[in-house]
């Protein structure tokens, strides 16, 4: 008899963590849409504006940044946001947790930063907001403190389904990135909010982020894609050093008002020469399809100029104030190095490589090496070609890049103070 009534308690808690999970996936799904689209509407609109009159350029990053810092000083307790390592703390420290004020602090501070041209992405200040969710909903009932780090996996992992339209993205990222817990009901929790967030996505704000025409890859330019890995790699450490060199120096400066006008300076200054770095840079990549390996060549300095620039321009962004993170740079930045390296290859040496391809590639490459989750990047990338057509060239460049990455600098910017 006493075991029954613990099998029907114990069914009973399952249940309400099931419902808690897929209460979760549904908050965090409306987070990620509602922000993404309202970022993608609004950052088009400046954008466009600032083509009319390019000095706008001037004003735009200054009231971003300018407003982030009013509202986190006077609505959001003063606390600066420290992205992914807030989730990080929460799992792995069990007197922390996410407050629920996080939830619009990374919400609006992330739209304001993309908005106004601060080159990173929403997809941090998303992860952080949802994974807040499912704190927040671990606290409402007694019982279910105790599955916090569940809901929070669930919350984030539903955050990345949303933004992508990438289940088994956003499953692998919750576990390769933030805990290696293997219990059937964690597990169960998260799927049961990326479901959840799937069906609400794809039923009611489902858009395809980019259109690539991919046909099939060619087995001669399979040693050029490890080399793509190879470079990755080293552009991914180069992305995190960079990362970290600036929030330590804009971390130095003690009056915050100097941080704000000499970080909008810098991101205004780099825009104004070359306009793809402004914001999250999808619609840079967009524009790279179009290109021919001729048309490439002739741009080919500021195609390089692009890359060497774009790791100091998100830096400068998350070092002054800005919220956001690596996740939607190294996308950018991996495209770039991909349509770069194949236009090369095809130019100097006649290999006839397919360039979307190469884009595609460097993608997922830059992205693993940069957070050190290539399962994550596989995924996330195939999700977005909407195709598995080049699973394997994907696979074997996001596996060197992270070896590579790793292998020079064994940390990312999740990470590094973590283990200092």
């Amino acid at each position: 008899m006493t075991n029954r009534i613990y099998r029907i308690k114990k069914a009973e808690r399952v249940g309400a963590v099931l419902v808690a999970a897929a209460f979760t996936g549904v908050l965090s799904a409306l987070i990620a849409d509602t922000l993404k689209v309202m970022t993608e509407h609004y950052e088009e609109m400046f954008f466009h504006q600032m083509h009319l009159n390019k000095y706008l350029v001037f004003a735009l990053p200054l009231i971003g940044l300018s407003t982030i810092h009013i509202l986190r000083k006077y609505l959001f307790r003063n606390k600066a946001n420290k992205g992914i390592k807030e989730v990080l703390d929460t799992i792995n420290k069990n007197d922390s947790t996410l407050p629920a004020y996080k939830i619009p602090s990374h919400y609006f501070n992330g739209f304001l930063t993309v908005i106004f041209g601060g080159s990173t992405g929403i997809e941090v200040s998303t992860v952080v907001a949802t994974a807040s969710v499912g704190a927040l909903s671990s606290r409402k009932v007694n019982f279910l403190r105790k599955y916090r780090t569940d809901l929070v996996c669930a919350g984030l992992a539903a955050g990345v389904t949303a933004l992508f339209n990438a289940p088994i993205a956003g499953f692998l990222f919750a576990f390769e990135v933030f805990t290696n817990r293997r219990s059937k009901l964690h597990t169960a929790s998260v799927i049961t909010a990326i479901l959840a967030s799937y069906l609400l996505t794809r039923f009611f704000f489902f858009k395809q982020i980019f259109s690539f025409q991919v046909s099939g890859w060619q087995q001669h330019a399979l040693p050029y894609f490890i080399l793509l890995g190879i470079v990755a790699g080293f552009y991914s450490v180069y992305l995190t050093r960079s990362v970290l060199f600036f929030k330590t120096y804009f971390g130095g400066i003690p009056k915050s008002y100097i941080k704000v006008i000499l970080g909008a300076l810098i991101i205004s200054s780099l825009i104004f020469f070359f306009p793809s770095l402004y914001g999250e840079g999808y619609s840079g990549i967009k524009d790279l399809t179009k290109l021919t390996t001729q048309s490439a060549m002739l741009v080919m300095a500021s195609l390089f100029m692009v890359l060497l620039l774009k790791p100091i321009i998100t830096s400068v962004t998350l070092g002054a104030g800005g919220d956001g993170g690596v996740f939607a740079p190294s996308l950018f930045m991996g495209a770039f190095l991909g349509l770069i390296m194949a236009t090369l290859l095809n130019h100097f040496f006649h290999l006839n490589v397919i360039p979307v391809n190469f884009m595609l590639i460097g993608m997922a490459a830059v992205l693993s090496g940069s957070i050190h989750a290539p399962l994550t990047a596989i995924f996330l990338v195939c999700a977005i070609a909407d195709n598995y057509l080049l699973f394997v060239p994907i696979v074997i460049a996001c596996l060197v890049a992270k070896v590579v990455a790793h292998f020079i600098f064994p940390h990312t910017v999740y990470t590094y103070k973590a283990v200092k």
